[in-house]
Formats: structure tokens, sequence, C-alpha cells
């Protein structure tokens, strides 16, 4: 039997209160809309198993690593190309041998939901360890939820591990209809893009958890970094504070086996080197 993934990869959802973290969880886990959901207490958890480099990346035609969008990442540049066979000498040119297609790599996520309510605030931060990558989500319709995340971005990357990916959600864009009457915006694309290139962000990206637009678009680019990060050797899979682990990475008896994860409030809010649980 196939192993179910190669990689796991701690992501976590930070954001005020209402700006449809749980949604696009919901959304991307089992396919759903809820228009009523309960506030999050501390954090919940789902996971979703997605494709990672080619060829389903080619779809996505991220420009990453200085490559123009469109692009294979995997292809070599033109001055790594081996030379070409000549006929000059008389002899036939062999025949180029088939290469066979790079089979689909694939990541479980591990979703992190926190919740967005100060009273949370000092649980959920310690959530952010471990954590890999972070969809920072903020509501299309409320300026004061864009207004937020400079704090929340700041707190993220005081607690997270180094060159941890991060993308801008702009949720909720099912209420900015080109109908002035239903148009709900308060925060334009172009803002959200330059608040992006001031504080390093690598995308904005806009969602509506209602319709599905966008949300699959959101968790594959972030999932597809990771997975860029990984084939560069950017993470120690063997070091539970990198959020990244590969199928059967703990070794001994159980190497080859999914991990189970275990973690109760306690062991989240344990101070010490980094994130204690036995996986993402």
């Amino acid at each position: 039997m196939s192993q179910p993934w190669d990689y796991i990869a701690k992501l976590v959802c930070i954001g005020d209160s209402g700006t449809g973290k749980s949604s696009l969880t919901i959304r991307l886990c089992e396919g759903r809309f809820s228009a009523s959901h309960d506030v999050t207490i501390g954090v919940e958890f789902g996971s979703r198993i997605v494709p990672v480099g080619p060829p389903a990346s080619l779809d996505l035609g991220l420009a990453l690593d200085g490559q123009p969008s469109g692009s294979s990442p995997d292809a070599p540049a033109t001055g790594d190309e081996p030379p070409q066979a000549t006929a000059t000498s008389g002899l036939p040119t062999p025949p180029r041998k088939p290469q066979a297609s790079p089979s689909q790599k694939r990541m479980k996520l591990s979703l992190w939901d926190t919740a967005g309510q100060e009273t949370y605030k000092s649980i959920t931060r310690s959530y952010f360890r471990g954590a890999s990558g972070a969809l920072l989500v903020f509501d299309i319709s409320r300026r004061s939820t864009f207004i937020s995340c400079t704090q929340w971005l700041q707190d993220l990357r005081q607690i997270a591990e180094d060159g941890i990916v991060v993308i801008l959600v702009g949720n909720k864009s099912d209420l900015t209809g080109e109908n002035s009457d239903s148009n709900r915006r308060q925060v334009t694309q172009q803002e959200a893009e330059e608040w992006c290139r001031l504080n390093n962000v690598i995308r904005y990206v806009e969602t509506s958890a209602k319709s599905g637009d966008g949300v699959e678009r959101a968790f594959l680019e972030v999932a597809e970094r990771i997975y860029r990060n990984i084939e560069a050797g950017r993470y120690d899979l063997n070091d539970r504070r990198s959020g990244v682990k590969g199928f059967g990475a703990s070794g001994g008896a159980n190497a080859g086996m999914p991990q189970t994860v275990t973690l109760g409030m306690n062991d989240a809010m344990r101070k010490g080197t980094g994130w204690t649980g036995d996986c993402c």
C-alpha cells in the first residue's frame, strides 16, 4: 500500500474574530459553508491532503524563487542543459531515453484555526510555535480587521520559527459585488498588496468561504511554497520545531508509518525551546 502523504506541515489561521477563519478551514476540509458558526474557543483543528510539486504545481503558475509566473520550477536552466548529440561524425544520433513523469507529491496540511478574540490571545499565541505556514485573515468589509493584521503579524514572527510562509487573505469577497448598493468593500486590493510589500508578506489572496472562490488557491499556495522550502533543504524534517515532517521521519520501529499527534492545552502552553507536539 502506498503512503498516504509525503510530508505533513502545520499551518495556522490567524486574525481578528469574525473574519471567517473557521469558515475557510471548514470549506477546505469539508467542502461546505455554514452561515452560522460558534465562536472559536482556543483552537480548532482540521486536515487536508493536497498535491504539491509538479505536475499539479504547474497549474498554479506561481512565481517562486525569482522565476516568472507560469514557468516550471523544476525545468533546468538553459545554461545547464546537456549538449545535444550531433551527427557530424557520420554516426547515427542515439535515441533519447524517455523521461518518466515525476510522481505527484502529497502534503498533509494540519490546520490550526485559532481564536481571534483578545480574551484568548495568550492561549492562541502559544500555538504559533512550530508552524511552517500561516494564513493571516481579515474581512474585506471591516477595515478594522485589516488594521489589526500588523499586530497579528508581529506576534506571529516573534513566536514562530524564522522563515514561516505567510500570505495575507482578504475574506468575504462575495460582499464586493459591482453593484454599488451591495459593495461593502472597505479595503482595496491595491492597499492589501502594498501592505504585503511593506511587511515582507509573499502574497495577497482574496477568498470567499461562502462561494469557495480562492479558498483552495490560498491553501495550495502556502503548501507549494513550503514544499519548495523542503526541496531547498531549509527544514530539518527531524526537528519538531520546523513544523514540517516527512513520512516516517522519526525513525525507529515506526519508521514509514504516519505519526499521531496528541496535544493537550498544557503541552501547547508549556514554555521551552519550541513546540512540544510529536509532529505538527
